[in-house]
């Protein structure tokens, strides 16, 4: 296949991503999308194609789409058409938002339908989002139109949008940033709905400590990079394949 060598890396890391997804269980069915741009205004970006299972996207499966190209559905293999629309939007509307992936995963999608959504500071994952969750509370149906529209002003500067009676959209510069913040939300939402089950109180950090672990966190040194090699490590001894 004739892959600009730029995209090559991108394709290879978004199919790990992909991958790992459906490994963790943070997957449905042939829905849900992951996209990164592909160039520096974001509006064209890879996507996966309509009908593909998380479990088997390679590199080569990822489409190269435009934003300003609704042609982009009629192709054979074009993206899920909620997703073409959704992260069209994201990827205009907040540029700096390189890497988008979106989920129903099952404890932040449990959060998203509890009345109150905010995940309190009870343990470091959950501090490490403290103040860094936007949540939606306006759902409207399916992500088309008006509502991918609506949907991609409200991120603003914060990694994850909570998206209320729906699921979990992440952002980041990165696809290793943004596939380790999908993963340690996922972990905090399902300490905090483990800990509501219990129906004892909670042990919950005061504001200034939990603004403190949240920094500790974006201070790590290469945190993210290294989870996310350890990552394409397993994978490239156990399903190679996923590079092709």
């Amino acid at each position: 296949m004739n892959t600009p060598i730029e995209h090559q890396e991108l394709r290879i890391k978004l199919a790990c991503a992909f991958r790992w997804a459906a490994r963790l269980n943070m997957h449905e069915s042939i829905a849900n999308h992951f996209s990164v741009a592909a160039s520096s205004d974001g509006r064209e970006f890879l996507i996966n194609p309509y009908g593909k299972h998380f479990s088997q996207i390679k590199a080569s499966d990822l489409l190269l789409v435009n934003a300003d190209d609704p042609g982009s559905l009629d192709r054979p293999d074009a993206p899920d058409i909620t997703a073409w629309a959704l992260h069209s939007a994201l990827h205009c509307n907040q540029p700096q938002a390189r890497c988008i992936l979106h989920t129903h995963s099952k404890y932040a999608t449990v959060l998203a339908c509890l009345a109150d959504s905010r995940l309190p500071p009870i343990e470091q994952n959950s501090m490490r989002f403290f103040e860094r969750v936007a949540i939606d509370e306006g759902f409207d149906g399916m992500g088309l139109g008006d509502e991918a529209e609506r949907v991609s002003h409200l991120l603003s500067d914060k990694p994850i949008l909570l998206m209320g009676n729906h699921g979990v959209l992440v952002a980041a510069p990165t696809i290793a940033q943004a596939f380790d913040d999908l993963y340690y939300f996922e972990r905090a939402c399902e300490t905090y709905i483990t800990a509501l089950s219990t129906g004892l109180a909670l042990r919950v950090a005061s504001d200034d400590i939990a603004r403190k672990t949240a920094r500790q966190w974006l201070d790590y040194p290469g945190f993210a990079d290294k989870h996310f090699s350890a990552l394409m490590g397993i994978l490239d001894a156990e399903e190679a394949g996923y590079r092709e």
